[in-house]
């Protein structure tokens, strides 16, 4: 087990495919409320195929299956939708990454390969139509606050459309993104035939969905799928980084400001009135203000 130092926070490692248990994630909902105060806490400890670091406002989850090259299992499912139920009752940013290098090995980094072929063969129908993996996906790209990708290897069918549904993602020359799933005889059915096109564009989404195209972590900059290309050792580095920043912002101010966003062209600009009426009646844009204008003031009087 890892524990991060600054936290108490103890994190799951995998070591066998199994469902997180009812008491795990009821104790994932029902911990202890409170928003970058310290106070509450994710319980991970029975989690197989996470590993999570927690700190006051960011939860960083490591995916981390590598024996089978982090592929997404209904396990790692049920353990993400423990992970978003306890991030909607305490908003906080969400750091998702895979597998690291290891230059001591020379193992390669990896996302996510995808979905867990062998459990994917053996659905029919109703599974299909259960949404297994959109259902998830969806209510990551929905969380309160932002969601960061940090992209290493593959990230490939499933473990691509995960990435598409983070607000920012991070990766390494090493990256490779695609959805191959045609090759399968499926489609991309979590997610990636309209979030790549709102992404890269019509013609790039299809090369990638319909011809089967693997995209090059340069050539994910180039697309704007990704923001930043950085080494493989200052990937982590680079999401808290980036996570950093968006502590610098008002918690309130990042939530509406996501929701607003997301919501649907026809809300606007009635939702963006209404939110902003919101916001103007908050204790921190009166303080953040102020501390605006005395900044101001001092500087000018020097």
């Amino acid at each position: 087990m890892e524990r991060q130092a600054e936290t108490g926070t103890t994190a799951g490692t995998a070591t066998a495919a199994g469902a997180p248990s009812a008491s795990s994630a009821g104790q994932a909902e029902g911990t202890a409320a409170g928003t970058h105060d310290g106070g509450a806490r994710l319980d991970a400890s029975a989690f197989t195929t996470l590993v999570v670091e927690e700190r006051d406002d960011r939860v960083h989850v490591r995916l981390h299956r590598p024996e089978v090259r982090n592929a997404i299992d209904a396990a790692m499912v049920g353990e993400l939708h423990a992970v978003c139920a306890y991030l909607e009752a305490h908003p906080k940013v969400l750091i998702l990454s895979g597998t690291p290098a290891d230059p001591g090995t020379g193992a390669k980094g990896i996302f996510a390969s995808g979905a867990d072929i062998a459990q994917l063969r053996q659905r029919r129908r109703d599974d299909a139509l259960a949404g297994i993996n959109s259902g998830v996906f969806d209510r990551i790209a929905k969380l309160p606050m932002p969601v960061v990708a940090a992209l290493e290897g593959y990230a490939l069918g499933g473990g691509a459309e995960l990435a598409y549904a983070a607000d920012f993602r991070i990766g390494t020359e090493s990256l490779r993104m695609g959805n191959p799933e045609t090759g399968l005889g499926i489609m991309a059915a979590a997610g990636a035939t309209w979030r790549l096109r709102e992404l890269v564009g019509e013609p790039l989404a299809k090369e990638v969905l319909l011809a089967g195209r693997v995209l090059k972590g340069s050539e994910c900059l180039a697309a704007g799928l990704i923001t930043e290309l950085v080494s493989p050792e200052d990937l982590i580095p680079a999401a808290h980084r980036l996570a950093d920043r968006i502590g610098e912002q008002d918690p309130l101010a990042v939530r509406i400001s996501k929701a607003v966003f997301h919501a649907p062209r026809e809300a606007h600009p009635v939702i963006d009135t209404l939110a902003q009426g919101m916001l103007f009646e908050s204790q921190a844009k009166f303080d953040r203000m102020q501390a605006f204008l005395e900044k101001k003031k001092t500087k000018d009087g020097k």
